[in-house]
């Protein structure tokens, strides 16, 4: 600021000088390329711990993230699962700019439902599920925010990580208040973080996030934990018109893995997850646990949404 003053007068002749904002580029999230990534994760089966489909599956995302991460680790672990069966899991950790230590951390479950147990067909309760929108869905939309990172690198440090374990808790006859029993892959990990001290300034979760005309309501727990995220993310979808998608209207109490991340790893995370007002399996979308959560229900325009919401909080994060 240059003052000049004009003798008694005391008038003053004031030249600002600004410098003009930098210019953010966002990739332009791809989601025909999403659509064929959750298409590929069903393709194997359905990615119950244990089967020949989730030991395939997890070698699949392993050299897909490899081809677009810096770095890849594959956190192996043992679980007991709410029936005492041991459960072998695999936590898939991909890191950009690991060197950075402003870091954000993004998530999904990529493990599907062992038993439709929501399903109107009492006959096949005990099937396992597809779960191209829960777990597929989420999975999806990383791996092509992942091949964007590949492309062009967000100017803070990003992990994305692939819980496993997420969806074996006790089927709807068995229900009990054991918050335990679910997100093992994701308690695994708060507990035993793949470097020591890691840390990130916050988490986002991705679950059930490909069905038509979603709405991501803002979560209890992560209002809980998060607030400030929660508001930051949604004014910024707000800005970019999905105001639809992501209305600034409060949901449930959803124990999903950010649960784990925010009371054990301490790292304020938020949850985006589909969830509806009025449903037939309560707050979850109409093939919530059923054999109908197939590909049939997945749209493209509503992974197109997450991804550019999720591609500008983290390219708009100032490193």
């Amino acid at each position: 600021v240059i003052a000049i003053s004009c003798g008694s007068s005391e008038q003053h002749v004031t030249n600002e000088i600004t410098t003009p904002e930098k210019e953010i580029f966002v990739p332009d999230f791809n989601a025909d390329s999403a659509y064929a990534y959750v298409e590929k994760q069903v393709s194997f089966g359905p990615r119950v711990p244990g089967t020949p489909a989730h030991s395939a599956c997890a070698s699949w995302l392993e050299a897909t993230m490899a081809r677009f991460a810096d770095t890849v680790i594959v956190q192996g672990f043992k679980d007991r699962a709410y029936d005492g069966t041991v459960l072998r899991g695999k936590n898939i950790i991909s890191s950009f700019n690991p060197e950075n230590k402003k870091r954000v951390l993004l998530c999904a479950h990529w493990d599907s439902r062992p038993y439709a147990d929501y399903d109107p067909d009492v006959s096949v309760h005990d099937q396992p599920i597809d779960g191209a929108n829960d777990g597929a869905s989420g999975v999806g939309v990383l791996i092509e925010i992942a091949r964007q990172f590949s492309m062009q690198h967000p100017s803070i440090g990003v992990d994305i990580i692939f819980f496993d374990i997420e969806d074996y808790g006790p089927p709807q006859d068995q229900q009990s208040t054991e918050t335990e029993n679910w997100g093992l892959g994701s308690q695994y990990w708060s507990r035993n973080p793949h470097l020591t001290g890691y840390r990130a300034r916050y988490g986002i979760l991705l679950d059930m996030v490909g069905v038509k005309d979603a709405t991501f309501l803002m979560e209890g727990f992560s209002m809980m934990y998060a607030p400030s995220r929660v508001k930051k993310v949604w004014s910024l979808a707000a800005g970019l018109g999905y105001q639809s998608y992501f209305p600034e209207e409060y949901g449930g109490y959803i124990t999903d893995d950010h649960y784990f991340i925010n009371t054990i790893a301490n790292i304020p995370t938020i949850n985006i997850i589909h969830l509806e007002r009025d449903s037939q399996s309560g707050s979850f979308f109409e093939h919530w646990h059923t054999t109908s959560d197939n590909m049939e229900h997945i749209d493209k325009s509503t992974l197109k949404v997450v991804g550019t919401v999720v591609l500008n909080v983290v390219f708009r994060e100032k490193g």
